[in-house]
């Protein structure tokens, strides 16, 4: 599904995607087409886009075509999702430890869109950090 969002192929176009959104969240997914967890995410984010438009936009962008930004953001996951919000990294709080971005595929697509909306309400507030409405730690797996 990763045809049908938009792409950015270069580190110029990143920098213009986050810069130019003040309104919206910036959903960058960093990784590569072929990758089945990347594949998985990006159903997700194409069936959810048209949802929400009205408060988020999705990109994706290839890690091995722009790797500018593997290093400053730590991408070392094969698939790994991060929101800006005027041009300000927002974390999220998911229960993992990492609070800076999704590296595992989201399936469900409302439980998609009930994160973005979160986001959005934490980051228009002028939240740094928002705590995400689905705890995902794995104590609750056991």
């Amino acid at each position: 599904m990763s045809y049908m969002l938009t792409h950015l192929r270069s580190g110029w176009a990143v920098d213009q995607a986050i810069l130019s959104e003040n309104d919206k969240v910036v959903i960058i997914r960093f990784g590569h087409d072929w990758d089945p967890i990347c594949m998985q995410m990006d159903e997700t984010l194409y069936k959810a886009s048209h949802l929400l438009s009205n408060y988020a936009v999705t990109y994706v962008v290839d890690i091995s075509e722009v790797p500018d930004f593997n290093k400053m953001y730590e991408i070392y996951d094969p698939c790994t999702v991060m929101f800006f919000f005027r041009n300000k990294h927002i974390m999220v709080d998911l229960g993992t430890g990492n609070n800076n971005k999704i590296t595992w595929a989201i399936r469900d697509k409302q439980e998609w869109i009930d994160l973005i909306e979160t986001v959005f309400r934490g980051a228009r507030k002028g939240n740094g950090l928002v705590i995400a409405p689905k705890d995902y730690s794995t104590k609750y797996k056991y």
